[in-house]
């Protein structure tokens, strides 16, 4: 190559960087600046947090414990994470295979027959391969070699695009995890709608016992000619009402086994469990921790989090591809005319090196609209960090809030509960003496029973912010 010539590669190459550098299409990019409350609302600055407990540790309840078990073993949804993770470890093997060089090994055999009287027929009829003898006609071509190719990733491309596979390998674990802690959260929170089911059912056996007994009374105080008809039938009603209601609560505990089966990935069977212990439970207390916690702890922010890292990275993938990429090619081997010649060194020896630079120069609008994209996401994925930390916050102060009022709520309403039983009792004795007609007495009863169920919904909505509270909190998965 002359001198000439070499001036004008030089010069094309100068002017194939200088339009890969120009400048590049203006976008805005926004950075994560979401700061969390030092403490959260009506709590203290404590650092103690039981989203660190163990889920065995946490509940106590053997048959819950077991439940749990066995949905984190068989749950579909869980399964199906589980495979996200492969398919995100595959991602990431990808990307990192694309920074390394190929190497590719073949082996080949041909012949090729030439007209005789064509330029490359009659050139080989006068070169000799050997003294006296013409190029062999057909000619054979046997080769065998490895063969490289490698993109020399100056700008960073492909290592940021594998880091952004690594990010959202994190994010699909962090995503795997936060399933997990739902799903706890989930069968605890049903199989204590199953005991308060069961207390509510064994409360309307009980008043239908209560009732039928006041209707037996009515019907002797009617032949007595001391209550009319009317008082019998709505006795009678009451009765037929409360019975009635048995079976609109077994409907409901079916139900509600049947989804603790889904969830556990089965189909339906009977949910050991024991009642009676219901009444008897007490939610432990709970350490809250201090709001700056939530980003360690909670696993839909870790995956926002690394979500938001990928982002980052694809902005430097799709800046990179305004600027050349240099490949670089090499090949060894061997080839032949004749296969008895093919490993004659040096003479069947063949081996090539080359590199080459190119950059985008016109119609470079699927790069731009790759970059603006990439700058779109980003922002997006902090949009989405800030909205996660928030959620996460407000859904902590909700389950502190809703701890404290449950407990008070249940004190009063186990003193409602209280007078009106003695009430039951008071209004049936006033009614035999003739002191309270039997309205006071129907009344009584009916105000009775509902205040025995809002104690069971009370104690089930302390049971579920005591489970809330450490899904909140990021409990279950770790």
């Amino acid at each position: 190559m002359n001198k000439l010539n070499k001036i004008k590669y030089a010069g094309l190459t100068c002017v194939l960087i200088s339009l890969a550098g120009c400048k590049m299409p203006s976008v805005v990019q926004r950075t994560e600046n979401k700061t969390t409350p030092e403490v959260f609302l009506n709590a203290t600055n404590d650092t103690l947090n039981n989203a660190k407990t163990k889920w065995k540790n946490y509940f106590t309840d053997a048959n819950l414990n077991a439940l749990i078990d066995n949905a984190l073993q068989n749950n579909q949804e869980l399964n199906i994470t589980m495979q996200e993770l492969v398919i995100a470890q595959s991602e990431v093997r990808a990307r990192k295979g694309e920074y390394l060089p190929f190497v590719n090994v073949g082996a080949g055999a041909g012949v090729d027959k030439l007209g005789r009287y064509t330029n490359m027929g009659a050139s080989e009829a006068n070169t000799d391969i050997m003294p006296g003898k013409e190029t062999p006609d057909p000619l054979q071509d046997y080769k065998i070699g490895a063969f490289a190719t490698w993109e020399a990733d100056i700008w960073g491309k492909l290592h940021n695009a594998k880091r952004a596979a690594v990010s959202r390998y994190f994010a699909s674990v962090d995503g795997r995890n936060f399933v997990q802690t739902n799903l706890i959260a989930e069968i605890s929170n049903s199989y204590y709608e199953l005991l308060a089911l069961d207390n509510q059912l064994e409360i309307v056996k009980q008043n239908i016992e209560i009732q039928t007994n006041a209707l037996v009374i009515m019907k002797l105080q009617k032949e007595s000619a001391r209550v009319t008809e009317l008082a019998v039938r709505r006795f009678e009603a009451q009765v037929l009402k409360t019975r009635g209601m048995q079976y609109g609560i077994k409907q409901k505990i079916t139900e509600t086994e049947n989804k603790i089966n889904y969830l556990i990935g089965r189909f339906p069977q009977p949910i050991v469990r024991d009642h009676k212990m219901f009444e008897s439970l007490i939610p432990a207390k709970v350490n809250a921790g201090i709001p700056s916690q939530l980003l360690e702890n909670r696993p839909d922010i870790k995956k926002a989090e690394m979500e938001l890292a990928a982002a980052n990275l694809d902005i430097k993938v799709a800046k990179a591809r305004f600027y050349p990429s240099v490949g670089i090619s090499a090949g060894i081997g061997f080839q032949a005319f004749n296969a008895k010649y093919l490993v004659n060194t040096p003479q069947s020896l063949l081996y090539s090196l080359a590199g080459d630079l190119v950059a985008p120069l016109i119609n470079r609008n699927a790069i731009k609209a790759s970059y603006i994209s990439a700058n779109a996401r980003q922002i997006q994925a902090v949009y989405n960090y800030e909205r996660t930390i928030v959620n996460a916050y407000v859904e902590v102060a909700n389950q502190l809030a809703k701890i404290k009022n449950m407990q008070q709520s249940f004190e009063l309403k186990a003193q409602e509960v209280e007078a009106l039983n003695q009430s039951v009792g008071i209004s049936t004795d006033l009614f035999k003496s003739a002191r309270a007609d039997y309205m006071e007495v129907l009344l009584t009863q009916r105000d009775a029973l509902e205040s025995k169920f809002e104690l069971i919904d009370t104690k089930k909505s302390q049971m579920n912010a005591f489970v809330d509270i450490y899904r909140a909190l990021g409990g279950g998965w770790n």
